[in-house]
């Protein structure tokens, strides 16, 4: 499952613990690195790798405190949402989770690119998890 740092990914991180644990399965946590076609595709990024590894490394406290199995890995491609689904086609997943926010107002469905692909394109089911509306949208 792609993480990203935001609260409403870890929330979805929170789901796949407890999907997972109930068949002592892995979450696979994977963060995209997304590169600008102007660099070399292994281009060093110092700085996103650096909030890569926090964001992995707050998944696996997560996981910890739920008591799941995890495997997190960093991944740098063009396009995230290709890595996602490249990645569970490789790993043979049963499952992505996605945990997506929307900045319209309800009643505006409008998913982003990387989701929008994955929903297209994933080889197995693809669970949705949206972040709770604030007050104002």
């Amino acid at each position: 499952m792609p993480v990203d740092g935001s609260e409403h990914g870890f929330t979805a991180l929170k789901l796949a613990c407890s999907l997972t644990r109930r068949n002592k399965g892995t979450v696979f946590a994977v963060y995209v690195i997304e590169v600008a076609r102007n660099l070399a595709l292994d281009a060093e990024m110092a700085f996103d790798a650096e909030k890569a590894e926090l964001v992995l490394q707050r998944s696996e406290q997560i996981t910890d405190q739920l008591d799941a199995k995890t495997e997190g890995e960093i991944l740098q491609a063009r396009d995230a949402g290709h890595a996602i689904v490249d990645e569970a086609i490789e790993r043979g997943v049963s499952a992505i989770i996605l945990g997506v926010s929307f900045e319209r107002p309800l009643g505006e469905f409008e998913m982003g690119r990387t989701a929008t692909y994955v929903m297209q394109h994933a080889p197995c089911k693809v669970i949705m998890l949206r972040a709770e509306a604030h007050e104002g949208q």
